[in-house]
């Protein structure tokens, strides 16, 4: 393994420079020349390569974002562009790719591999938490402060004028942000894909916190909740509590931006380093993750056909805080 080349595909999350820094610093060390490649697999198939010194890494570990940007590439779908993409790897003499992404980045990783025999290593940097094979993704961390810190202010105005106020986030396919952020911020229910949402259930919900007294009312959607996104969900709910003073806020790509926290920093420093290792110790189709805080080698697969479960005594535990 002489020469590697790293790559950011698909969403961008807060922590990717981190393990662009690491996978490069790593590459250095080790005596292996490192390539960056940009917007993705667009940059395989256009030749948008150059290689990387320690100083093209320097001051980058704080930036959210990507510096080698990210694009979900169209062409890289069919066979013609993934040759023009082996043809220029051919030609920069890259033996291995570490790919930084999710679902579809490893897609697009294994059907290369099958097709041209290239070795790919993949490192999970998504928000939504929801690859298998790996405790927590790069940008999670960050994304959930992200929401927990709007919605703490969403909550200041809600309380002064007696509101309710839905809040959708990022999780299209998986609750974990919205379940996670929903506890943090006390929010009096949490809508998810992974459990059904009766709204008749919501509105008896949002009658107890009256009973109560509360002050102010705060629900949490996940984007791919079954009742449909929070302006859907705030719509079905006025149908029958006209009453409610409703207000509706999309945090949307404001959870993917700002500095990663300290824990994403960490975790992508460690992955960026486990997929250099993983290449010079001849692994390939796999991504690196860590689980029980060891790092473990999970097939592309196996982290693609499966998903993270959520912890169900989570779930019990926002239904008994919302009270």
């Amino acid at each position: 393994m002489k020469r590697i080349g790293v790559l950011t595909s698909g969403g961008d999350s807060p922590g990717m420079n981190a393990a662009i820094r690491a996978v490069v610093r790593t590459c250095i060390y080790h005596n292996i020349e490192v390539f960056g490649i940009y917007e993705g697999y667009n940059g395989l198939i256009n030749g948008n390569i150059e290689q990387l010194q320690s100083k093209d890494v320097s001051n980058i570990i704080q930036r959210g974002g990507t510096i080698l940007k990210s694009a979900r590439s169209e062409e890289f779908f069919s066979l013609e562009g993934r040759k023009k993409a082996a043809k220029n790897i051919q030609q920069h003499q890259i033996d291995g790719i570490i790919a930084i992404g999710g679902d579809g980045t490893f897609t697009g990783a294994s059907i290369f591999n099958q097709e041209f025999n290239l070795p790919f290593v993949g490192i999970p940097g998504t928000i939504d938490n929801d690859l298998f094979g790996t405790d927590y993704t790069i940008g999670y961390d960050t994304a959930l402060n992200n929401v927990v810190e709007a919605v703490d202010k969403i909550r200041d105005t809600a309380s002064s004028h007696n509101r309710l106020f839905l809040v959708e986030v990022m999780g299209k396919d998986a609750g974990f942000i919205a379940l996670r952020s929903g506890i943090s911020v006390g929010a009096e229910a949490i809508l998810i894909p992974e459990t059904p949402t009766y709204i008749n259930q919501l509105i008896n919900k949002l009658e107890e916190g009256k009973s109560h007294h509360k002050t102010s009312m705060l629900v949490i959607v996940a984007e791919g909740d079954d009742a449909g996104g929070a302006y859907e969900v705030a719509k079905k709910v006025a149908e029958q509590c006209p009453e409610y003073d409703t207000r509706v806020t999309v945090l949307g790509h404001i959870q993917r931006g700002g500095s990663p926290s300290a824990l994403d920093r960490v975790l992508a420093s460690q992955l960026g380093n486990a997929a250099v290792n993983a290449l010079r110790d001849k692994k390939t189709n796999v991504m690196v993750g860590i689980i029980n805080k060891e790092i473990v080698h999970t097939p592309f697969k196996k982290a693609i056909k499966h998903h993270s479960k959520l912890n169900k005594s989570l779930l019990e535990l926002a239904e008994i805080l919302s009270c």
